[in-house]
């Protein structure tokens, strides 16, 4: 869907940018309201699941990759995948290891659960929008929505794309391993030390932790800022 100046879409990039792009260059603009809009020089659209985002490890999540591809690895490099997230209103990721370290933005009210090895405990760590949080390699955690709109994030995976054997290994996939399993043909396992038993245990307790606690929720002060946060856009729109 490209924009016109009349559309409400293009209208939403600053200054109307998209129509002074230089050819090849492209302008992403994230929305409060969880929505994102892309614009070239051709015009302006709102990125949807049905052609330009893939399935980002749940139902319900997508990918819009920047950098390399769903099948990134280390046989196939790229040296990182960047990609735009959208998590769905109250909802997390299934718990999972990547076998690269990880960075997510959240521009929204979210959670990250991670297992504490040192403490053998599960810490839940809130983020709030411009939060950015770097993972390490194989650390069991998971991310959840805690606002009641789409959440987009900005995530970035060193080595991996999400099609490859060791992009997000869940619990389930750790005890099969742990069990004997081996990788599909022409995957690459990640640290031929890894104690899979004690991934799948850890893992198993931030599912344990999400089922009984569920999804924390925004606090006042943090839907007030959320509605701040949508005025303020308002008034940056060309008009």
């Amino acid at each position: 869907m490209s924009g016109n100046p009349d559309d409400g879409i293009s209208d939403a990039m600053p200054g109307g940018a998209w129509g002074t792009l230089p050819e090849g260059v492209e302008l992403y603009h994230l929305r409060p309201d969880g929505s994102i809009e892309l614009a070239d020089r051709d015009g302006a659209r709102l990125l949807g699941p049905e052609r330009e985002f893939l399935r980002f490890i749940d139902d319900g999540k997508f990918a819009h990759y920047l950098v390399g591809d769903a099948t990134t690895s280390p046989e196939r490099p790229s040296n990182a995948t960047v990609k735009l997230g959208v998590v769905g209103p109250r909802s997390a990721f299934t718990p999972h290891a990547h076998g690269g370290e990880h960075f997510v933005l959240s521009l929204g009210h979210a959670a990250c659960g991670l297992y504490d090895a040192d403490r053998d405990r599960v810490t839940d760590i809130p983020l709030t929008p411009g939060t950015l949080i770097r993972i390490p390699e194989m650390m069991p955690h998971s991310f959840a929505n805690r606002g009641t709109g789409p959440l987009t994030i900005l995530a970035a995976n060193t080595g991996y794309g999400i099609d490859h054997e060791d992009y997000a290994i869940t619990a389930g996939e750790a005890e099969r391993r742990a069990a004997g399993g081996i990788p599909a043909a022409g995957q690459v396992a990640v640290a031929a030390a890894t104690d899979y038993r004690a991934l799948a245990a850890a893992l198993r307790d931030i599912e344990d932790l999400q089922r009984d606690r569920g999804i924390a929720a925004t606090t006042v002060r943090e839907r007030l800022a959320a509605r701040l946060r949508r005025v303020a856009t308002a008034l940056e729109v060309r008009r």
